[in-house]
């Protein structure tokens, strides 16, 4: 799993507030058969105890960013037993990278939301789907330090989801955005047989409120105050 940053040159271009086909989908059998296997079964057996705090601060409509630190592979798991169908009843959409969309995994992938972006060479196609999902009101999944790190600190971040959210928020001034912070932390950091696992979920960003435009300048500042809000959970 990762975070994007969009093309150096501009903000996604403008596009109509409508949802075009793409080759990821929420597979209702599929969600209904591993959603609960994870949720009952593998998490509580693998880790001895997860903690969760914040959940009453996840929206429970509206188009949502989930943006949680990046600890292991296990957050892919840990972030919808913490926030997903199953607490919200809302599905996730998850970003993924290009190369974990190939063969049976890339199958499961689609069909469990997820969607591709090939972060060395991103596309406007690509990004655009995300903004697409989130002018659907969708809740979308985007690890913005971009990659998986396990020293304790948390990483400057990636501008392109704060692009992403000003972008869709910026075509429909109502659309109402938010980014939700969330810490996931593992006790001890390279997480084993009966690790522990903290989860806390922070309040709420309103996009809206850095969507004064469509330069560069907004996004700095929106991924800025989120680097801090992932701070002020992690610390």
């Amino acid at each position: 799993m990762t975070a994007v940053d969009s093309p150096k040159s501009s903000l996604v271009k403008p596009m109509p507030a409508k949802v075009a086909s793409n080759t990821s989908r929420v597979s209702p059998w599929l969600t209904s058969v591993l959603y609960p296997l994870g949720h009952y079964i593998v998490l509580p057996f693998y880790f001895g105890k997860i903690e969760i705090t914040g959940q009453e601060h996840l929206p429970q409509e509206g188009p949502v960013i989930l943006a949680p630190t990046h600890r292991s592979r296990w957050d892919a798991l840990i972030v919808p037993y913490a926030t997903g169908e199953m607490v919200t009843g809302r599905d996730l959409r998850f970003m993924v990278t290009a190369d974990e969309v190939k063969g049976l995994q890339g199958w499961f992938i689609k069909n469990l939301g997820g969607f591709a972006i090939d972060i060395r060479h991103p596309g406007i196609g690509s990004l655009r789907y995300g903004v697409e999902l989130l002018l659907d009101k969708q809740m979308l999944v985007i690890f913005p330090e971009g990659g998986i790190f396990q020293d304790g600190e948390v990483h400057p971040l990636k501008q392109g989801l704060a692009r992403l959210a000003i972008q869709a928020q910026s075509i429909e001034p109502n659309l109402g955005v938010k980014i939700v912070p969330i810490s996931i932390r593992y006790r001890p950091r390279v997480p084993r047989w009966r690790s522990r696992v903290k989860v806390e979920i922070g309040h709420p960003i309103s996009v809206a409120d850095y969507a004064t435009g469509a330069g560069k300048k907004e996004a700095r500042l929106l991924t800025a105050d989120l680097e801090m809000a992932l701070k002020n959970l992690d610390s």
